[in-house]
């Protein structure tokens, strides 16, 4: 009976999606509510979309540049700390290896090895400090090693993301004069979107892309409708 070959697909760009979820569902969300409050008040005014506009789009600047930079840290403050790890346990299979070999042990341990089992796989692994050092930092540590080129990557998803996001709602604003009609193609354009990229996510992250878009939309429904009524309290 030929054997027939077993080929599972995993979903492997885990931290560029993440990039893309925060930029995106925040370029939808802050700039939307931001928007959505304002209008309450350039209405009061009597003043038109201008000044929508211009602080949606400083917002967006301002908020992409945030996001950015806070991607570029969260991934620089992994590399530094995975590399601050592995000098650890470089030093310390040179200075306590009698207790980084029972470490190693426990390991196996932990999924039912008997000693005679897992003897020689411990004996193969702390045989070369290289990959002791690595299977420590895997299965003891749960750490992997980060790409260097994350940071700068990260930075520039996150950041084009929000760009991207954010100007969907301020679009209406942008291309309509008139403040109400504007506001709810807004509403109607952004509600669809943050549907459109709670599918994806979702379809992307194994979640029902149904759920996943029903949860997305709520989420920026509620911002948007806080931002309005606050601003309608105040003005």
């Amino acid at each position: 009976m030929p054997a027939i070959e077993h080929v599972e697909k995993h979903f492997t760009a885990t931290a560029a999606v993440r990039d893309v979820v925060i930029g995106m569902s925040d370029g939808l969300t802050v700039p939307f509510a931001l928007a959505a409050g304002l209008t309450t008040a350039a209405t009061a005014l009597s003043r038109g979309t201008g000044i929508i506009v211009t602080a949606g789009l400083a917002e967006i600047a301002a908020g992409s540049i945030a996001m950015g930079l806070g991607g570029y840290l969260a991934a620089k403050t992994d590399s530094e700390h995975y590399a601050s790890e592995l000098k650890r346990e470089y030093r310390e299979t040179v200075e306590l290896p009698e207790i980084e070999i029972e470490e190693v042990a426990k390991v196996f341990r932990d999924y039912g090895l008997t000693v005679e089992q897992m003897k020689p796989v411990v004996d193969a692994i702390t045989g070369n400090q290289k990959r002791w050092v690595d299977f420590m930092m895997r299965f003891e540590l749960g750490l992997e090693e980060p790409d260097p080129a994350r940071a700068g990557r990260s930075a520039i998803t996150i950041a084009v993301s929000y760009i991207i996001g954010g100007l969907i709602p301020l679009a209406p604003y942008i291309l309509m004069s008139r403040v109400s009609p504007a506001l709810w193609t807004s509403v109607g354009v952004t509600l669809l979107a943050l549907f459109v990229f709670g599918s994806i996510k979702g379809h992307y992250t194994g979640v029902s892309s149904l759920r996943a878009g029903l949860q997305t939309v709520l989420v920026g429904g509620l911002a948007a409708a806080a931002a309005f009524f606050i601003a309608r309290l105040v003005v």
